[in-house]
């Protein structure tokens, strides 16, 4: 494969972005990829906007993605996707948004000011979106901190690692007490794609 695939993981923290893009890095890399990945940029403590960078393919150089190049922007929240769409590839890449919904608390007047029409938005500018209602169905699972593994199921279907290698990932990366869960969560975010519960 000559093409590098460049991804932009977008979320608040707490939500676990840093996580999805550690856990697509190792799925990469035992797919028999180069990878690499940033560290967290943004305020990574809770209620900050956290983006992380990842990239791969045959040879990689760098690890930040370009403005304008990114194949897709997995936004865990609407906010972020509207924040960090401008690194999408406009004519082929997608972004793929959990469509909660998180009002800035430290934000005087934020209720009002929040972004809601950010998918109409962005459709409105000719981006490919799709959204997906990740966190509640990790609550349907029984956690809702699983959304951001919900939303790498639903990446899986985009990118070229296969499902044996996104397995080894979570199984090497996750807690045994947590994994259980986050394989259903997974199953799940793929399983809405292909069963186009996701919205275009």
């Amino acid at each position: 494969m000559s093409k590098v695939y460049n991804l932009m993981f977008a979320g608040v923290g707490g939500q676990g972005s840093l996580l999805i893009a550690e856990l697509t890095s190792i799925a990469a890399a035992h797919a028999g990829y180069d990878v690499k990945q940033t560290e967290v940029h943004g305020v990574s403590q809770r209620g900050g906007s956290v983006e992380t960078h990842v990239r791969f393919g045959d040879k990689v150089y760098s690890p930040i993605v370009t403005p304008g190049e990114a194949d897709a922007v997995i936004a865990l929240e609407k906010l972020e996707a509207l924040r960090f769409a401008h690194y999408l590839n406009p004519t082929a890449g997608v972004i793929l948004v959990n469509t909660y919904e998180i009002v800035p608390g430290s934000v005087v007047n934020a209720d009002k000011m929040y972004p809601y029409e950010t998918i109409e938005y962005l459709r409105g500018k000719g981006l490919h979106v799709l959204t997906l209602p990740a966190s509640q169905i990790a609550r349907d699972l029984g956690d809702g901190r699983m959304a951001n593994v919900v939303m790498i199921g639903a990446l899986s279907t985009r990118i070229p690692i296969p499902d044996s290698s996104w397995q080894k990932a979570l199984h090497l990366r996750l807690p045994a007490r947590y994994l259980e869960g986050n394989l259903k969560a997974f199953a799940a975010g793929k399983q809405a794609v292909e069963a186009e519960i996701v919205s275009n």
